[in-house]
């Protein structure tokens, strides 16, 4: 994984080489925000990282900066002639600036992305301004005693409050409970209903039905469709 994004402003657009580019690439303008990586831009645009690396002149670390400008050559899939498939975005810019840390911040941590994706649909309808009953805060409805604990698997203090941490945390506790339960079931339900509860009682017919909704909307993502 390249290195992540550092929080320096940067106003001018990136300084592109056209000559090094292969043929069927289409270039697409994109700035930089907190949280961003190369290789999770190559992943979301359908891209090479090394082309984004060499095409942006990135150096051998391939740092990014909040507000740079990038051109990221996109590899078109074309069928009878189209124009280059995308992975679809959210038309609300909030909800798809979550989406896109959300999916950054489970590639970082080795988590499926489009299952933190549809856990997070399920949660807040990717919204960080989400505060449950219970105290859950944000994108991910992560517990106040939750965010402590991740803090020990993230090694610094986490602001639920903001995106990024918040997205973190979440993605945390998901890889925390795919090492404690083998069935992807319990670990969704898990996230739910909490790991001691499902050991100790199974799912609850609530949280059957919290599981069933989170899968059905990772198949939709997956399939990229929205998630509802």
């Amino acid at each position: 994984m390249l290195a992540a994004t550092t929080l320096t402003s940067v106003a001018g657009p990136a300084h592109a080489d056209h000559e090094r580019l292969p043929s069927g690439r289409t270039l697409v303008p994109y700035v930089v925000e907190p949280g961003d990586t190369v290789s999770a831009l190559a992943v979301e645009h359908h891209a090479w990282t090394a082309e984004i690396v060499a095409h942006n002149h990135l150096g051998s670390t391939g740092a990014l900066q909040v507000g740079q400008r990038l051109e990221i050559p996109v590899v078109g899939k074309r069928s009878g002639g189209g124009s280059p498939t995308t992975m679809w975005q959210h038309p609300d810019p909030e909800r798809e600036k979550v989406r896109r840390v959300v999916a950054g911040a489970a590639r970082n941590h080795g988590v499926d992305p489009q299952l933190a994706l549809a856990v997070s649909w399920q949660e807040s309808g990717w919204q960080m301004g989400v505060v449950s009953h219970a105290r859950a805060i944000g994108a991910m409805q992560v517990l106040p005693s939750t965010g402590q604990w991740m803090e020990d698997y993230a090694g610094r203090p986490l602001d639920l409050r903001r995106l990024g941490d918040n997205a973190r945390a979440g993605v945390l506790l998901l890889d925390v409970l795919s090492r404690h339960t083998q069935r992807r079931t319990h670990k969704i339900g898990a996230y739910y209903q909490g790991l001691g509860a499902v050991r100790r009682h199974g799912l609850y017919d609530e949280t059957k039905a919290y599981v069933a909704d989170v899968e059905a909307i990772k198949q939709r993502l997956e399939s990229g469709r929205p998630p509802a």
